[in-house]
């Protein structure tokens, strides 16, 4: 069984970084399609409109994933589940080798998406069992920090070596090769016990003393993974377009800036009180995203990446000021329904959002799906403030928590 609070063992520096690496490669993997989406679309003639459906398989099947296989490895154990993971996660990688056309491609992120949903809680809880101290602080920098890496890394590869559909793949092929034979060498930290099928039923519940809160500060998290949607799929046209060039690692830069300064926003805020990292985030975000659109209007490159390194700020916030807001209102036996419920809000904000705007483009152009899109979304951020400030989170949540 998982260590219960007062079984922690010592911490094992080795595990912890292993795991974190681990759980940065996988989320960098989510990212590494990004600046080729618009090689995918030129090679093989598909809308934006099924852009946009691509990388909402991701999520959408990430999303089922982990409500079903949520508790697995706390019945199965860490290694087993993890290993599953990265089986099925070099099928992805092999899909996305052997893509010729859009449905190899749908295929590769839905695999994908069920990988990343296996072990995302499995490399969690091996985190937490490393180092209960370290282990939650790097369960919610690497993450980010891990996609921000990954649309870099493979903007560079696409811009300056040969390959550019294939070469990141194989390179991605190769390590997680490398992390399944390391693998062997981390040591289980659960007792395999019965209960295995019945932990896979989705529960997604919010009790009633937890809503008005939930309400509250669930947009924190909404606003900022609907930015993240947006940028992840339609950013590199976007920027592309504002820059008048067709080069990906330039395409790639808004979706790593905001990855990337949102995981330092989570680091530099994370000993802050619940209440200030919501009024950060309900201050960053929508700040950096009048700088984007001003760059978006002007055509300024610049200012389009200035804004972007902002909102990262509020991104970062957001998701970790909700969390900490929301959490430790669950009663007993109920942090898991609730987890599932926060995750449920926040990935449909990511994937909903994104394909309504890819089909928006259709209609009325990517500038225009781009100024009404970051509009609606700097006015779902800055509700949080007002809500904040009505109503103190930390009053009902310990500061820190």
């Amino acid at each position: 069984m998982p260590p219960s609070a007062h079984e922690w063992g010592p911490p094992d520096r080795r595990q912890l970084l292993f795991y974190t690496l681990m759980l940065m490669t996988f989320l960098a993997a989510s990212g590494v399609p990004t600046p080729l989406y618009q090689l995918y679309q030129e090679s093989w003639h598909f809308s934006t409109p099924m852009l946009t459906l691509v990388f909402a398989t991701y999520l959408f099947t990430l999303l089922v994933t982990l409500l079903f296989t949520g508790a697995l490895s706390d019945h199965l154990g860490r290694r087993p589940v993890i290993l599953g993971g990265l089986v099925i996660q070099l099928l992805a990688m092999l899909c996305f080798l052997l893509a010729t056309d859009l449905g190899w491609l749908l295929a590769a992120r839905a695999l994908q998406g069920v990988a990343t949903g296996i072990v995302t809680s499995a490399l969690g809880a091996a985190l937490l069992d490393s180092d209960h101290q370290r282990g939650p602080l790097m369960a919610s920098v690497a993450p980010m920090l891990g996609m921000g890496l990954g649309v870099l890394g493979a903007g560079i590869l696409v811009e300056t070596a040969p390959w550019p559909l294939h070469l990141i793949f194989a390179v991605m092929v190769l390590i997680y090769l490398w992390q399944t034979l390391g693998l062997r060498e981390m040591k289980e930290t659960v007792t395999r016990q019965p209960g295995a099928l019945a932990s896979m039923k989705p529960r997604v519940y919010v009790a009633p003393s937890v809503m008005p809160i939930f309400v509250r500060a669930m947009p924190a998290s909404i606003a900022a993974w609907a930015l993240g949607g947006f940028t992840l799929s339609l950013g590199p046209a976007l920027t592309e377009h504002i820059a008048a060039t067709d080069s990906a690692l330039v395409g790639a830069l808004p979706a790593s800036l905001l990855s990337v300064t949102g995981s330092l926003g989570v680091w530099r805020f994370r000993r802050f009180t619940t209440r200030t990292i919501l009024l950060l985030s309900g201050t960053l975000l929508p700040t950096g995203l009048a700088i984007v659109l001003g760059g978006v209007q002007l055509h300024l490159i610049a200012l389009l990446l200035i804004g972007y390194a902002v909102a990262g700020l509020g991104f970062g916030a957001g998701f970790m000021g909700a969390m900490r807001a929301i959490m430790p209102l669950a009663p007993a036996g109920q942090r898991s329904s609730l987890m599932a419920a926060f995750y449920v809000a926040s990935y449909l904000s990511a994937s909903l959002p994104a394909l309504a705007a890819g089909m928006a483009t259709q209609a009325v152009g990517l500038e225009t799906t781009a100024r009404v899109y970051g509009l609606l979304v700097m006015l779902l951020s800055l509700s949080v403030p007002v809500s904040v400030l009505r109503r103190n989170p930390d009053a009902a949540a310990a500061p820190g928590h």
